[in-house]
């Protein structure tokens, strides 16, 4: 790399930290770039460059390989990996950089081979690009004259100006109260429902619940039925043998129950004068109660046979009614059971859905004046900070040989469109986003007499990096950023 000129043509390449003098670096915490180290690399055979606090800078004639050290900080950073950087002759490029940390400096290494592979190392441990730009991105911002999109995204001179107002809980402030405004919106939005479909699916509920409900359906009729018919298609043969057994127990004639009554009654005077008879009485008499059981569980059989056609058709057409019914709503009678108990229970939630809706929108009205309250609280102190932002960039400026005044932050309210959510601020009706409503935009007059206009729209790229800079110098407290590149 080429000694730095004396000629009046010559760029410069400024590497600076955010204070004069930084604090020291805190353990395990990564600080500002200490030193970047660049083999066969471009122009570059070795390199060594060691940066101190505060602002360092490098100038030289075009072409001597300024541009060079940003690209090596670039692939330090975990930008992507060009092969035709590596230097002529050389198989490997090898960049590596060092940020201040206690109690080791941080290394970050990056090697590119002329094959296209890339690898990357933090501390001793391999990582992928990805992760080494996670690691040290946030740890240097490079400004070139023709890359300063963020400093011209208004959307970021906003956050900028939150950052350097320490806006962060006025910020959260508003994020949460639209956060509730929006949820309850939502919620809104799904009670709205056409009248025409709610009484429409109001009456397929009742009818579900009312039909569910006439069946009254036990758990396991089904069941009992199915077995009920199949005894009847043998109802005859079964009543007959039934009858049969009937007569053989309790019959007019000889029955079982009457010659085992005869015998008991024989047994019991003879156990009264031979105690050897007892065991006999007693079984006896167990016999006769078992037979009495058994008699009275046989007339209850006898009864339920079903061989009457007319009970036949009755639980056929019970049986065709239940199975109706778990074709539509389920598999089983406690499915269809439970089906009915949602039905009732989705039908009541359809008619309180005017008392919710009510509810909702009073609770719409609330949240919406909570976000108008957090939107006006973070506007007023963002005008506060707008003021002192603006005063002290100009009079950074100032030194550089701008007029003063050349620069402002100006507060805007962009109105909310005929079909977008409002909130009234100082007696207008203006849009809003989780941000807040204030529409921030940093403005710029360079030549005298000239009147500010928005920075985008008027800054050559020269004087975008010294506007950048002068930012920079103004939004170091707030700015977390250990290492800035112009």
């Amino acid at each position: 790399m080429t000694a730095p000129s004396d000629s009046a043509a010559r760029d410069t390449f400024d590497a600076a930290g955010l204070d004069e003098a930084p604090a020291a670096a805190q353990p395990d915490i990564a600080g500002r770039l200490l030193e970047l180290a660049v083999v066969d690399l471009g122009l570059i055979d070795h390199l060594r460059l060691v940066l101190g606090p505060g602002l360092n800078v490098l100038t030289g004639e075009t072409g001597a390989g300024k541009s060079l050290l940003i690209d090596a900080l670039g692939l330090a950073l975990g930008a992507r990996a060009d092969t035709s950087l590596i230097r002529h002759g050389a198989e490997v490029a090898r960049v590596e950089a060092l940020f201040d940390r206690l109690p080791e400096p941080l290394i970050a290494v990056r090697e590119v081979t002329l094959a296209g592979r890339s690898t990357a190392r933090i501390d001793d441990g391999a990582v992928t690009a990805a992760g080494l730009a996670e690691v040290t991105g946030p740890l240097v911002e490079i400004h070139g004259q023709h890359d300063q999109g963020r400093l011209l995204d208004e959307r970021w001179q906003r956050d900028l100006l939150d950052a350097y107002g320490g806006h962060a809980e006025a910020r959260a402030a508003m994020t949460t109260s639209v956060a509730q405004w929006r949820e309850n919106r939502a919620a809104l939005a799904s009670l709205t429902t056409d009248q025409r479909e709610l009484a429409r699916r109001l009456d397929l509920l009742d009818h579900e619940v009312a039909e569910i409900a006439a069946a009254r359906l036990r758990p396991g009729e089904a069941a009992d039925i199915r077995a009920r018919l199949a005894a009847a298609r043998h109802g005859e043969t079964i009543a007959a043998g039934g009858v049969a057994i009937r007569e053989a127990l309790d019959g007019d004639g000889p029955s079982s129950r009457a010659t085992l009554g005869s015998a008991l009654r024989e047994a019991r005077p003879l156990a009264r004068v031979d105690p050897r008879f007892d065991s006999v009485a007693e079984r006896l008499a167990g016999a006769d109660a078992e037979l009495e059981d058994v008699a009275s569980e046989l007339r209850g059989l006898l009864d339920s046979v079903d061989h009457d056609a007319g009970a036949v058709a009755a639980l056929e057409e019970r049986l065709s009614a239940i199975f109706g019914l778990e074709r539509r709503y389920g598999d089983d009678e406690e499915a269809v059971i439970a089906h009915g108990e949602r039905a009732a229970d989705e039908a009541a939630r359809l008619r309180s859905m005017d008392g919710e809706r009510d509810r909702r929108l009073v609770d719409d009205a609330r949240l919406l004046a909570s976000v108008a309250d957090a939107a006006g609280r973070l506007g007023a102190l963002r005008r506060a900070a707008a003021t002192r932002l603006g005063g002290g960039t100009d009079e950074v400026l100032q030194g550089l040989g701008f007029p003063a005044g050349a620069f402002e932050v100006q507060l805007g309210r962009r109105p909310a469109g005929s079909n977008e959510a409002a909130i009234e601020l100082d007696g207008d009706a203006v849009a809003f986003d989780a941000t807040g409503a204030d529409d921030v935009v940093f403005r710029f007059a360079p030549n005298p007499g000239e009147p500010a206009r928005p920075l985008a729209k008027i800054a050559s790229g020269g004087e975008l990096s010294r506007v950048a800079l002068d930012i920079k110098q103004v939004l170091a407290g707030a700015d977390a950023t250990p290492t800035l590149v112009f």
